[in-house]
């Protein structure tokens, strides 16, 4: 498993992490993705480790906190081998310090999944949401606090806009508190949102991308096609108004290229679709998801092996979409592209 340095943090991550959001299976949306107890939720950590997936994601709000008990049982004894990334931000009660990154907040937060992780430190804590209530400096150093603390290793965002990061990253150059090493993004062939304004901005500051979702929130797995309707046990039932919108033809344009390039190279719709992501500029780690054994072994089958660079490229143009305002001018006009090239086309 190939391993790729976070940024310009200095840890080394692999490029492929495992999501645990399938672990422990509470509520609506979390019961959806996925129902894995402890005892399944060891046997696939078991298949990373031997894979060489080392690293992996979990997060307060996935299951009300299930998530991480059930991951904390899995790393039980091999906690040396792992890397345990969470986060925190996101509403885990009606409280009035029951979201957001306040310092109260942080701090309390942090210590819930230490104790539900089984651990004495964790390797990776982000902040799930910008918490526009709370001024970053105060963020910061609430993050240096438990930096300082050994409580956390690494910080790092999931989700904020461009401005938001990069307010961040600027107050903690000012005031010498440590810089977000991770920004964990939603990124696909059919959500290409994050190469506008996200992806240059990680080029410039040294900001590792970690892509969450990289199948298109389950679009992507070679069973949703053009003129088929929805497989009758898809999640995309139960949670496709929860995830990010892709217009039909969109996805249809994309799969269809996907198809050609599966029987050109005998891999799947899916490792197909996580390939290309690899290649991709500050990308540091793609988190793969799995309910079963197979569905992991399948995602697993996306390395070792790359695209040629015509298959990227038709990648590429299938799942191109018009540029938004105010980036249009650069891809459209040569003058503009002279001035400011983009980091990709």
């Amino acid at each position: 498993m190939e391993q790729r340095q976070l940024g310009t943090s200095g840890l080394n991550v692999p490029v492929l992490s495992f999501g645990a959001g399938t672990f422990g299976g509470r509520g609506e949306l979390f019961g959806a993705w996925g129902t894995t107890d402890a005892r399944e939720a060891r046997r696939l950590v078991d298949i990373c480790l031997d894979a060489g997936v080392t690293m992996f994601d979990t997060a307060d709000v996935y299951s009300g906190g299930a998530s991480e008990e059930v991951l904390g049982q899995a790393v039980k004894g091999r906690r040396d081998q792992v890397l345990l990334s969470t986060k925190t931000g996101l509403p885990m009660g009606d409280g009035p310090d029951d979201a957001g990154t306040s310092r109260t907040r942080l701090i309390r937060a942090c210590e819930d999944a230490l104790r539900r992780l089984g651990t004495d430190h964790i390797d990776l804590f982000q902040l799930h949401a910008f918490d526009a209530a709370t001024p970053v400096e105060d963020v910061l150093d609430a993050l240096d606090h438990l930096v300082q603390a050994g409580k956390v290793r690494h910080t790092g965002v999931s989700n904020f806009s461009g401005w938001q990061l990069m307010k961040s990253l600027a107050a903690a150059d000012q005031h010498g508190r440590p810089r977000y090493a991770a920004h964990q993004v939603y990124y696909s062939l059919v959500g290409r949102d994050y190469e506008w304004e996200l992806m240059p901005l990680a080029a410039d500051q040294g900001v590792g991308a970690v892509v969450w979702s990289p199948l298109g929130w389950g679009r992507l797995t070679g069973k949703v096609r053009r003129g088929q309707p929805l497989p009758e046990h898809s999640r995309l039932h139960r949670t496709a108004d929860y995830g990010p919108p892709v217009a039909d033809e969109d996805l249809y344009r994309v799969v269809d290229a996907l198809d050609e390039i599966a029987q050109e190279t005998g891999k799947s719709v899916p490792q197909i679709a996580i390939n290309w992501l690899l290649q991709r500029p500050t990308v540091s780690s793609v988190i793969i998801g799995a309910r079963n054994e197979e569905q992991l072994r399948q995602n697993l089958g996306s390395v070792g092996w790359t695209l040629t660079p015509d298959q990227t490229a038709r990648l590429d143009a299938a799942s191109a979409v018009p540029a938004p305002y105010p980036y249009y001018p650069y891809y459209r006009q040569e003058g503009f592209a002279r001035l400011s090239p983009p980091l990709v086309k």
